[in-house]
């Protein structure tokens, strides 16, 4: 640099000793700094210490409705040295006030969760310092639709190691871009997924230790017993990893109904409601599965049959 030099930051060396030099300017002639005298004939070694920089963690979050998918994400990056999990939100309004709160690097978001979807998460996402967001679905449609609004990454459930490496590298190299960072997220706000989208999701259904992903049509119902969901198909029965009212609320405005306190049921594969009082039904489905209507619901299932 033509008349001077610029020391962003580290040890300038001069004479017999050193001086620590943290944005100063000094001109290409004679100073007096901390009593020691720095010439512009004397070579000047000047370093930028990032070391702190990179050995500090990426302080990461993770958001999901689901305990497993938390449970199965925070286990995956245990793996990664350098990733530091800070904590784990349930919904949307938890994970707002934890980002606010904990100032995290990188968040792990759902975007389908009941009350408030990941979308409006990123669309209620406050003033800088903002994370960058890596998202993780279920169903490819959304993931889709966020890529395209300039999603950093986005991981389809189950999870794989090799994708979850893949998304940790990409966030990282995103760190230092804060502008880009809120760039990205500002077209991710601006998505409104469709309805139809919403409805065509994935059901994650369990199987000793593996996990299932199902389409919805092929769900026939939900079926509480005591503290155990299960999802019922034409041939088989999953445990469910979430309550029966986080299903409702995760299928609301859907083809499923709510029944009965322990049943959900898909209207899509009622075959026969038979009339057990004059307040009380007995509904069979496709795989001849039958059960009861309470008192309450009668009327709403009549209404979505269009009785």
């Amino acid at each position: 640099m033509d008349g001077g030099m610029w020391a962003a930051s580290g040890r300038c060396s001069g004479g017999n000793g050193h001086v620590s030099v943290r944005g100063i300017f000094l001109p290409a002639r004679t100073h007096n700094f901390a009593r020691l005298q720095i010439s512009a004939a004397v070579p000047v070694r000047i370093g930028v210490d990032l070391t702190e920089m990179s050995q500090r963690p990426v302080k990461t979050l993770i958001v999901d409705d689901e305990p497993v998918a938390r449970r199965v994400l925070r286990q995956g990056l245990e793996f990664f040295p350098d990733v530091e999990v800070i904590g784990e939100a349930e919904n949307g309004k938890e994970a707002l006030q934890k980002i606010g709160a904990m100032a995290p690097d990188l968040v792990f978001l759902d975007l389908q969760m009941p009350v408030m979807s990941g979308f409006e998460v990123i669309r209620g996402l406050g003033s800088a310092p903002l994370p960058v967001i890596v998202i993780v679905t279920a169903f490819d449609q959304h993931a889709i639709q966020a890529f395209e609004a300039g999603a950093i990454d986005y991981l389809l459930k189950p999870v794989s190691e090799e994708r979850l490496q893949k998304a940790v590298e990409r966030a990282k190299s995103l760190l230092s871009r804060p502008i880009e960072i809120a760039n990205q997220l500002a077209r991710m706000a601006a998505v409104n997924p469709s309805v139809s989208a919403a409805k065509s999701r994935k059901i994650v259904g369990r199987a000793g230790t593996d996990y299932v992903l199902l389409d919805v049509d092929d769900v026939l119902a939900f079926q509480a017993e005591r503290e155990l969901v299960w999802i019922v198909t034409a041939r088989q029965r999953l445990l469910a990893t979430q309550s029966l009212r986080n299903i409702q609320d995760r299928l609301a405005e859907t083809e499923f109904q709510r029944v009965h306190r322990n049943a959900i049921v898909n209207v899509n594969h009622i075959r026969k409601m038979s009339a057990l009082t004059s307040q009380r039904w007995l509904i069979t489905l496709s795989n001849g599965l039958q059960l009861v209507v309470s008192k309450r619901q009668a009327r709403s299932v009549r209404d979505i049959l269009h009785w």
